[in-house]
């Protein structure tokens, strides 16, 4: 291979493989359609090392490419306007906070307990064998039904980034509150089964995806709201019918779930901003999982 200068003298490069190429300064100047070099290039021998000239030019055309594509970016990409993320206002926890009251009452108020126990006996009595196990999966449903119906067309309320890291975050502030508790109340099931009674997990789980549901969809209409909501509520009322919860177990699970997303819809702005910043221009969220542990994996570029 050689090179050709513009005082037509031949600089003569190894054919197949060259060994390492130091560059000391490479300065291109065009003059008349001419590209003459400057000041070349210093050849230092390897002897262990060979790149060949193919892999050395499919790594410079690959740099070109990414170059371009990352100007294309940096042009295309609009900043998100201020009020994009619109905070919770504190006045909306007052229903989630009053559920939760009332369950954390119904532990040591002789009257509310009552209530419970009379709930379970009457559900006990009516229906002495029954069993659905459908309140494992609907807690669940609000939650598919956002991605089906932007999937569909039906755009939601965030991008696909943004609802997912605020989903996850939701799901993360209901579980670990959900699972605290359930072992420093430490409440026997109405089944027998175990201690981990109050407040209802499924429950939780199943308010804080109607309530992330509403978040998307509920300024498109008041109908996925009641939708994702009488999903919900169909949980929890299946938790009890399973002899799973007390009545008070439901309605504390119901105020966290509910408190929990719109904790993260708070949150979430600063969050974003903390980690990723003003400066990036694109923005990669990767879950990730092993056991015992769930996470989040923000990637971006500048």
């Amino acid at each position: 291979m050689r090179l050709q200068t513009s005082r037509n003298q031949q600089i003569y490069l190894p054919g197949s493989f060259i060994r390492e190429w130091q560059i000391i300064k490479l300065h291109m100047s065009y003059t008349k359609g001419e590209a003459s070099i400057s000041k070349l290039l210093y050849y230092k021998t390897m002897n262990n090392i060979r790149v060949s000239t193919f892999s050395t030019l499919l790594c410079l055309s690959t740099l070109v490419h990414t170059t371009i594509m990352a100007q294309q970016i940096d042009s295309a990409q609009k900043e998100p306007s201020a009020d994009y993320f619109k905070p919770v206002k504190i006045k909306n926890f007052i229903v989630p906070a009053a559920f939760l009251g009332y369950g954390f009452a119904a532990l040591h108020n002789p009257k509310l307990t009552e209530l419970d126990r009379s709930t379970n006996a009457e559900l006990r009595e009516d229906h002495p064998s029954f069993a659905f196990p459908a309140d494992n999966y609907l807690r669940y449903a609000p939650a598919v039904a956002v991605y089906a119906l932007d999937l569909a067309g039906i755009k939601s309320k965030h991008n696909f980034v943004d609802r997912t890291a605020l989903l996850l975050i939701s799901g993360a502030i209901s579980t670990n509150t959900s699972d605290y508790l359930k072992g420093a109340v430490h409440r026997l099931r109405p089944n027998g089964s175990n201690y981990r009674s109050f407040p209802s997990g499924h429950s939780s789980m199943a308010f804080m995806t109607a309530e992330f549901f509403h978040q998307e969809y509920g300024d498109r209409s008041i109908w996925y709201s009641v939708a994702g909501y009488a999903a919900a509520t169909a949980t929890g009322t299946l938790r009890l019918y399973n002899g799973a919860h007390w009545f008070s177990d439901v309605v504390a699970g119901a105020g966290i779930g509910i408190a929990s997303t719109r904790i993260s819809y708070l949150i979430y702005p600063y969050l974003k901003k903390a980690i990723v910043g003003k400066k990036a221009q694109h923005t990669t969220l990767i879950p990730t999982w092993t056991p015992g542990n769930t996470g989040l994996v923000f990637v971006s570029s500048f």
